[in-house]
């Protein structure tokens, strides 16, 4: 199995006070003098055999990160599917599976890949849980989904993450949340506030 780690970063960002004129990019948002973008990196980079991030409009803004920018290739900002999506694509022919993350949960499990590689069923998907809850945009893609996935989003307007991933065989991994959730998602300026706390007591 060769894993490309996917970063998704091509939402509004709604909550942050986004739209479609004027998308708040949650990945440049600083936490602990660096942007959330650095530290999902960070987390994910050593477990994968390359990496790359799903973002939309000017890519100039993430060149100093120094990895290739893949854009939805579905028009009308469809969601996290459309991002995966560009992402199996890219990655025909050099990977096997995308591990797909989004670019506001800095505090990712350092064995996120290979327990989801463990789990999975050949041709389906694994996606991570932690109390109790799926996340399903954390999730280990076989490459061959493409096609299915492109036809579901652009034939059908299949927008969930979750409707899609019902319709394959699927594994879901518990992680342990300790005293901190690995999935712990900034969307709002409280959250911010509070994955910097957690950082400053060494938690995160």
């Amino acid at each position: 199995m060769t894993i490309l780690g996917l970063i998704l970063a091509g939402g509004l960002g709604r909550r942050f006070g986004g739209s479609e004129d004027h998308a708040v990019d949650k990945a440049r948002l600083m936490l602990a003098g660096r942007p959330l973008l650095a530290h999902v990196r960070a987390r994910l980079e050593p477990q994968v055999a390359g990496l790359v991030l799903n973002a939309n409009g000017d890519p100039a803004r993430h060149h100093d990160q120094g990895l290739p920018i893949l854009a939805d290739t579905v028009p009308g900002h469809p969601g996290p599917l459309a991002g995966v999506l560009a992402g199996l694509e890219f990655a025909a022919g050099t990977h096997t599976h995308v591990l797909s993350v989004p670019a506001d949960c800095p505090f990712l499990p350092r064995d996120l890949a290979p327990r989801l590689a463990a789990a999975i069923a050949p041709g389906g998907v694994a996606c991570a849980a932690s109390n109790g809850q799926r996340h399903p945009v954390v999730a280990l893609w076989p490459v061959g989904l493409a096609p299915a996935l492109r036809q579901s989003l652009v034939g059908e307007d299949l927008r969930k993450v979750s409707a899609f991933l019902a319709r394959q065989p699927l594994a879901v991994v518990d992680f342990p949340a300790g005293p901190v959730d690995p999935f712990f998602n900034v969307n709002t300026a409280e959250d911010l506030a509070a994955a910097a706390g957690l950082v400053s007591k060494g938690l995160g």
